[in-house]
């Protein structure tokens, strides 16, 4: 049996919150001790505050999440606020654990996670599944997730996202107990005899002609094709009746992303502003050498990819009753969409016929699922869906 508590708090002190998040998780559990909890919390909040206000008033065996930059329930909506999904299961097996250091050294990173992951030869468990946040404003997220998947030699299924912190691109944090870590990254193991579902999609279709990446610099896009990349967006800006304001360029790159053709797909990359040589920040990395395209989309296509990755989420659980569901989408559909982002909640609802969910607004998502998108990416919603 597995039991779940979705909960949401738009309480600003941190400590305050903390508890209320506790008292709704009592409330649903009763006296149960829940055996992991999952955070997503504003970047306004003490974060040790309230995990130490969670964990004193639930006592989780385990604590795990992240910073966020938009939080949401099946019921609610906001980005000053904090949620949790609370599990107490005899038939679901957790265990977690966080490796600082992304920036100096991934391989540690990746060896500290691997780990703590069950590497039994009894098969005591059918299905392999873990959660992965990572302080994505680090770097090397997509990196993390090639290195950890070549490690458990594809046995396992991911999905996660980057942490957040309010669209303000400048300090992420992962949880882990009740501490919040920069530079890290925390993995959260899922084993169950039941299928856990796992879809993704994004929406995004490319215009345009290729171009090759011919220069980067971790997470800064020096070239396209040779030129500065910031040349290659302004003749996109033209070509297409677009304003392109260098001094003002997020609204515009909210609507003009990025694409790395991969195996007849695309991953997708958002640019973050324009630096004073020319180049470009990006919410991720992107490797020297691939092709790109710009990418378009409008609100219709954003929702349709939600609802596409709940279902494949709740085709992957087959003819067990789903219990309930973690959702994650980039910030900057957010922020593209405005108020309409409700309206992609809503075919979340709708699609999941009734479960109750929790998730949040994330840097860039990790999905891992045999025959869809793999690794991590941005502007993509990615839904995991845990039977009863």
């Amino acid at each position: 049996m597995t039991q779940s508590a979705v909960v949401f708090t738009e309480e600003q002190n941190g400590r305050n919150a903390g508890r209320e998040l506790a008292n709704k998780i009592v409330e649903k559990l009763g006296e149960k001790i829940p055996n992991a909890v999952i955070v997503f919390a504003s970047s306004v909040y003490d974060y040790p505050s309230l995990l130490e206000s969670l964990n004193e008033g639930c006592r989780p065996q385990l604590i795990v999440g992240s910073s966020s930059a938009g939080e949401f329930t099946s019921n609610d909506r906001a980005t000053d606020s904090a949620c949790a999904v609370a599990f107490y299961s005899d038939e679901l097996k957790f265990s977690a654990c966080l490796a600082e250091g992304i920036k100096k050294d991934r391989v540690a990173v990746v060896e500290k996670l691997n780990s703590a992951l069950t590497h039994d030869s009894d098969y005591q468990y059918q299905y392999y599944s873990a959660m992965i946040f990572a302080d994505a404003l680090s770097g090397y997220t997509d990196e993390i997730v090639e290195l950890l998947t070549e490690k458990t030699m594809g046995k396992y299924q991911f999905f996660g996202g980057g942490a957040g912190d309010n669209a303000n691109f400048q300090r992420t944090h992962v949880f882990y107990g009740t501490g919040a870590f920069t530079d890290a990254a925390v993995i959260l193991e899922i084993l169950s005899n039941k299928p856990i579902g796992v879809g993704a999609a994004h929406g995004w279709k490319p215009v345009g002609t290729k171009m090759r990446v011919t220069q980067v610099e971790g997470m800064h896009l020096i070239s396209l094709n040779a030129r500065p990349a910031v040349e290659l967006f302004t003749e996109h800006a033209a070509n297409t009746g677009q304003t392109f304001d260098l001094e003002q360029p997020i609204p515009f790159f909210l609507h003009n992303i990025l694409g790395i053709e991969v195996a007849g797909d695309f991953k997708l990359r958002v640019p973050l502003s324009i630096l004073e040589d020319g180049s470009l920040a990006m919410a991720s990395t992107i490797p020297e050498g691939a092709y790109v395209s710009f990418m378009v989309t409008d609100n219709d296509c954003s929702e349709k990819a939600a609802t596409t990755a709940a279902i494949n989420a709740l085709k992957q659980i087959g003819d067990h009753k789903p219990n309930v569901a973690l959702f994650f989408d980039c910030v900057a559909t957010r922020l593209r969409m405005g108020k309409e982002f409700d309206l992609e909640l809503g075919q979340i609802s709708k699609t999941l016929q009734g479960t109750d969910y929790a998730g949040c607004n994330t840097y860039g998502q990790i999905a891992r699922v045999e025959g869809q998108f793999s690794g991590f990416q941005n502007c993509t919603a990615v839904v995991c869906v845990i039977p009863e």
